[in-house]
């Protein structure tokens, strides 16, 4: 592993190529991470049909006990004795002190048997997504992790130096037919307890087998969670029959999602998981939801009581292209966990009269998260709601990366409007567009000959 003192670039720190590749292990040890293991179990179904990469076979469906993905290794390499790493603590932070949207960083070797010199202890970047399972003994991060970096660490960055949190079990591939683009973390503090255990059960003698000592354990400072906390309780999952998918919640009685998600039901299930642990279950009944040959795939829901205990977010009035965002919702597992948070950019804004009709964003979105919030980062303000990723439907590919969302601004005035004459025929706007518009959103070029687009 690196060492603590690792930057986001090669350094005299890490391992020379032909030093790691001259190194022999022993193996010492082969474990199960049982908090992991239990987690692992409850969210990824057969049903779902994962794919993960395997350089020998290819893509491999994940059957019920993938025991692949849910064993460890402990190895022993002689020859680092010597190192200038030797003899240093081994910094770690534990995943219970973890907070979704927090900054990550792997460092791994993607291919690096194929070409280390180019490969070895490269770096990537990202958020923690999501958080699952006895003491978060699984961590789901949107850093772009490759083929080959499984077992690489991933560490938070603190004042003093680079914390690391987990091992890569997996870069996650497909879904389905879904691409994912996310990345699959153990948490460190719970394989080493791991390895504790079973290294103090072979000791007769009643003595503890010291392993590993660390430094830290330290609750790391992250300045923006009390901002994505307020962000994250204002998340609904929307639930119809089998069918689910987000919503944001912008008044005390009203959210907003996707007219898809509903399809023809007039009445919906919702779920809010508060950041305390709490679980609010409410009814709503569907307000509006605009007509299925409108632009805008979009509906009202109308909660049964007043929603006192979230916050609703601020709404914003203008839009930057290239400024920091994060997409919130039910996606990747849907209602198995609580809503994953993503990170990116406000990739592009169209425009039709002058006025922005649809946001693209670099986020990753996948099935699930369709209604869910596009927040500006920096201060929380709703930016969009998400309607969907791209597909290429001659490929069948989904890109997550390629998403696209309706301005809050196309939908605030009627909101307002609402507010005033409380009449769901102050949204009929929406169903009364432009063919310009119209054309957007179905992904055909407005200046040349209408036909049937790939996206």
């Amino acid at each position: 592993a690196p060492s603590s003192a690792l930057a986001p670039q090669l350094g005299s720190s890490a391992p020379s190529p032909e030093r790691a590749l001259g190194c022999p292990a022993e193996m010492l040890l082969v474990f199960p991470c049982p908090e992991f293991q239990d987690i692992f179990q409850t969210l990824f179904d057969k049903s779902d049909k994962w794919y993960f990469h395997s350089e020998d076979r290819g893509q491999e469906e994940v059957q019920t006990e993938p025991l692949e993905l849910l064993w460890f290794a402990l190895l022993w390499c002689p020859g680092w004795a010597g190192d200038a790493l030797a003899g240093s603590a081994l910094r770690t932070v534990r995943s219970d002190h973890l907070r979704k949207g927090q900054s990550l960083f792997s460092c791994a070797s993607p291919f690096s048997s194929f070409c280390p010199e180019i490969f070895m202890n490269t770096i990537s970047k990202g958020i923690v997504s999501n958080l699952a399972g006895e003491r978060n003994a699984m961590i789901l991060t949107d850093a772009r992790c490759l083929p080959g970096t499984e077992g690489g660490g991933v560490y938070v960055k603190s004042q003093d130096g680079y914390y690391l949190a987990g091992l890569i079990v997996a870069p996650l591939c497909w879904k389905a037919n879904e691409w994912v683009g996310l990345t699959l973390v153990c948490s460190v503090s719970c394989m080493f307890d791991a390895v504790r255990r079973i290294l103090n059960g072979f000791d007769r003698g009643g003595k503890k087998v010291p392993f590993c000592p660390v430094s830290g354990h330290l609750p790391l400072a992250n300045p923006g969670w009390q901002c994505l906390t307020r962000l994250l309780d204002a998340v609904a999952l929307l639930q119809c029959g089998r069918v689910w998918g987000s919503g944001v919640i912008i008044s005390p009685r009203l959210i907003l999602t996707c007219r898809h998600v509903l399809g023809q039901a007039s009445t919906v299930k919702v779920k809010i998981h508060l950041h305390s642990g709490s679980c609010l279950a409410l009814t709503g009944t569907v307000l509006f939801a605009t007509k299925e040959n409108s632009a805008y795939d979009v509906a009202v829901v109308e909660l049964e009581e007043d929603l006192l205990a979230v916050e609703t977010p601020a709404v914003a009035s203008g839009f930057s292209t290239g400024e920091d965002v994060c997409v919130i919702g039910y996606g990747v597992f849907g209602q198995r966990c609580g809503p994953s948070v993503t990170a990116g950019v406000l990739s592009a804004v169209i425009t039709v009269d002058n006025q922005p009709v649809m946001l693209q964003t670099t986020c990753a979105v996948h099935a699930g998260a369709s209604g869910g919030p596009v927040f500006r980062a920096n201060s929380g303000e709703l930016l969009g709601i998400v309607s969907s990723n791209a597909r290429n439907n001659s490929a069948g590919a989904t890109y997550p990366h390629l998403n696209f969302s309706f301005p809050i601004t196309v939908l605030q005035p009627l909101l307002s409007a609402y507010d005033q004459v409380k009449d769901a025929s102050a949204f009929e706007g929406l169903n009364k567009v432009s063919d310009r518009l119209r054309a957007v959103w179905r992904f055909q070029d407005t200046l040349s000959a209408p036909e049937k687009s790939k996206l």
